[in-house]
């Protein structure tokens, strides 16, 4: 492993960085990285309970910005095949999607078709801030439901 990445995992495993590092690991996880910011912001929660809400709220953001992040690049992608190709079949799944509108985006929370689903959207040309808006609140749920229920079946902050 090169040295630099070393050095930055290093910096980033410290506490007085504990936030920031909970905003990378949660922007680059709601893209279409398979990567799980939980454990990291559980960790977090666990070594400092007073971070409960700010670690919530950063990894919310931080996904969100992702799911931001993926939704442009659905819509560029969809840009780029627009002008190649003009196809009209649609698939039910996107049909559905064109149906339930920006709302489909509080799903973005979902393991596995959550973060293709901010793609998706971006490809039917969702308006961007209604979806940045669902994903926002589908992603804080998830954040609060996993990260207490983590802290009911693991009981014990750490002091």
């Amino acid at each position: 492993m090169p040295t630099w990445i070393e050095h930055l995992t290093d910096l980033l495993a410290l506490p007085e960085v504990g936030l920031s590092t909970i905003l990378v690991i949660s922007f680059v996880s709601a893209t279409l990285l398979p990567l799980g910011s939980e454990p990291a912001v559980f960790a977090l929660i666990k070594i400092n309970p007073a971070m409960f809400w700010p670690a919530i709220l950063v990894a919310t953001a931080g996904n969100s910005l992702g799911g931001a992040l993926t939704w442009w690049m659905g819509f560029g992608a969809h840009q780029v095949v627009d002008k190649y190709r003009h196809s009209k079949s649609h698939v039910h799944a996107l049909r559905w999607l064109e149906r339930l509108g920006p709302k489909a985006c509080l799903l973005s929370w979902l393991p596995l078709v959550g973060d293709p689903l901010c793609a998706v959207a971006g490809w039917l040309r969702m308006p961007f801030w209604p979806c940045l808006f669902y994903m926002a609140i589908g992603k804080f749920l998830r954040y609060l439901t996993m990260t207490v229920g983590l802290l009911w079946i693991f009981p014990g902050a750490a002091a």
